[in-house]
């Protein structure tokens, strides 16, 4: 299985990030991991480097609810941003949300490849990576 260049993790939770950052360390499926802590950062490197190819991630994990932009508005901003990336990203939300109304509205989102419920394992991510579109 080949490993991803780039994955960005948007999560405030500092627990959750360090446990799934060791998780994918372990994996050595992805080469680069960026931390944000919240939705707004990350709009703001998406959209700093929406021609460099190579920075741009090919997965991004999702958390919905996160101080200054929440996970929704990160999808809000990331839909009229997606046009200029210089490559297709699949999001993933990583939530420990258990409520019908958010899996629903994760639905509402054609970029949204899955809703996974924390925490992250070695197999999901394992699997995660094994099912990206090609």
């Amino acid at each position: 299985m080949t490993p991803i260049n780039n994955l960005l993790l948007v999560d405030d939770d500092e627990l959750f990030t360090f446990m799934t950052k060791k998780i994918i360390e372990k994996t050595n499926l992805a080469n680069q991991i960026r931390i944000f802590e919240n939705g707004k950062l990350a709009i703001d490197f998406l959209d700093a480097t929406s021609e460099k190819k190579e920075l741009l991630p090919e997965v991004i994990l999702l958390d919905l609810s996160m101080p200054v932009l929440d996970g929704w508005g990160f999808l809000e901003e990331y839909i009229l941003l997606k046009p200029r990336l210089a490559k297709k990203i699949t999001l993933y939300i990583v939530s420990s949300s258990v409520s019908p109304k958010d899996h629903q509205r994760a639905k509402e989102y054609s970029d949204i490849s899955d809703f996974i419920i924390k925490p992250m394992t070695t197999e999901m991510f394992i699997d995660l990576i094994k099912n990206l579109p090609v």
